[in-house]
């Protein structure tokens, strides 16, 4: 019994053991989280302990700012139309191409006339008999005139009896009606013969402004109707170009307003337009207005049809307080900046109103500042946390950029 009693007694004690250290290592394990409790406590008493932040800073500046819209559109030429015949007829020479000039009254295309020379002929014809039929009536009227006045001084004296009299006035009458009907019939051929000269002329098709030859859509020997299409005629002297506006831009355009032009086939090139006219309209679909621009186009480099973009200023201020748009971050909800105390190297957040903005920068328009912004490492600031400047020469402010222009326009410290 003896041994068996002495083997039970040390399995106990090695429980024991093992147990005590369990329980050992449990009761360091909540020492160390009660005490991790009890420092982060004291330490959020004491309020945060921010180690300083390397930032960058640049200056508080006056100067130019102005807010620019760009719009993309497509050019069009001040003027298209399409010259067609008002005749039909076969196309005997087209006398211009595509890319060539013409002036106004320049023949561009001449029709088979034959038809319309011969027109021509029977209704100068038919005037040359017109006439003839008028100079004939004139003497039959004047005979018969001759004749009342005579019946009438023979009635005076007894000679003429009343029917004789009677008769010369019937004479008289037709032939004075004789005589109108033959004055309308030669009114009547010559306007058959000027309505025959004129469509004679149709079959030479002019252009009735300057301009380039676009298109052309037919060629010698087709017959055609009446308004066929011949050729195109562009003016692209000056260029319109067409463009849309969306409803947040609409109220701040206006008519005068220059714009930059910029086109694909020719990089790095621009040119000048003005606002020539804004729909009085936004389309209820799209809530878009249609916009023209117009641009000189005396190099003709501009060409209908081509893509561009329309770079349009819409607002501009000569001096206007501006920081680097960099520096504008958000805080509990509100736009503002970090502005830094030189001498005790600390940040102060700053709300800020601000006005126009751009690519770069950023007006602010209330309150006044004066000194350095952060404009880079600001999200790891607090408000009246430490810094450390950097990308500063000798670590002093930019003393240029801390002034701000006086009344009559210069700059004062």
């Amino acid at each position: 019994m003896a041994p068996l009693t002495k083997k039970i007694n040390l399995k106990l004690s090695r429980k024991q053991i093992l147990y005590g250290i369990i329980a050992l290592f449990v009761i360091i394990l909540l020492v160390r989280i009660i005490a991790l409790i009890i420092n982060s406590g004291k330490q959020e008493t004491r309020g945060p302990m921010q180690a300083p932040v390397a930032v960058k800073v640049d200056s508080v500046r006056y100067e130019l700012i102005q807010q620019e819209r760009q719009f993309t559109g497509s050019i069009h030429p001040l003027y298209r139309y399409i010259v067609s015949p008002k005749v039909s007829g076969r196309i005997i020479q087209v006398h211009k191409r595509i890319g060539d000039w013409v002036n106004r009254g320049d023949l561009i295309a001449t029709l088979d006339d034959a038809e319309y020379q011969q027109a021509v002929m029977e209704a100068d014809a038919a005037l040359r008999i017109a006439k003839a039929s008028l100079v004939e009536a004139k003497s039959q009227f004047e005979l018969s005139r001759q004749e009342l006045e005579r019946a009438k001084q023979l009635q005076e004296k007894g000679i003429a009896s009343p029917s004789e009299l009677d008769a010369a006035t019937t004479t008289f009458e037709a032939q004075n009606s004789r005589l109108e009907l033959a004055y309308a019939q030669v009114e009547q051929r010559e306007a058959s013969l000027k309505s025959a000269q004129i469509r004679l002329g149709y079959t030479q098709l002019s252009a009735t402004e300057p301009g380039f030859i676009g298109e052309r859509f037919v060629d010698e020997g087709g017959l055609i109707a009446v308004n066929s299409s011949v050729v195109s005629v562009v003016g692209i002297k000056k260029v319109i170009v067409r463009t849309t506006v969306i409803e947040r831009d609409y109220g701040l355009l206006r008519i005068g307003q220059q714009g930059k032009i910029e086109v694909d086939a020719y990089p790095g090139k621009s040119f000048t337009g003005t606002v020539t006219r804004i729909a009085p309209m936004l389309q209820e679909a799209s809530r878009v207005a249609q916009m023209e621009v117009e641009v000189n186009n005396d190099s003709l480099l501009l060409k209908p049809g081509m893509f561009t973009r329309v770079t349009i200023v819409l607002e501009k201020k000569s001096s206007a307080q501006v920081v680097p748009l960099s520096a504008l971050i958000g805080h509990n909800g509100a736009n503002g900046v970090y502005m830094v105390n030189y001498q005790d190297k600390t940040a102060r957040f700053v709300a800020v109103e601000t006005g126009i903005s751009t690519e770069d920068k950023v007006e602010i328009v209330s309150p006044e500042l004066n000194g350095l912004v952060v404009t880079l490492g600001q999200h790891l600031l607090e408000d009246g946390g430490s810094v450390i400047l950097t990308g500063m020469e000798d670590n002093r402010p930019n003393q240029p950029a801390d002034q701000k222009p006086s009344k009559q326009g210069g700059a004062k410290p």
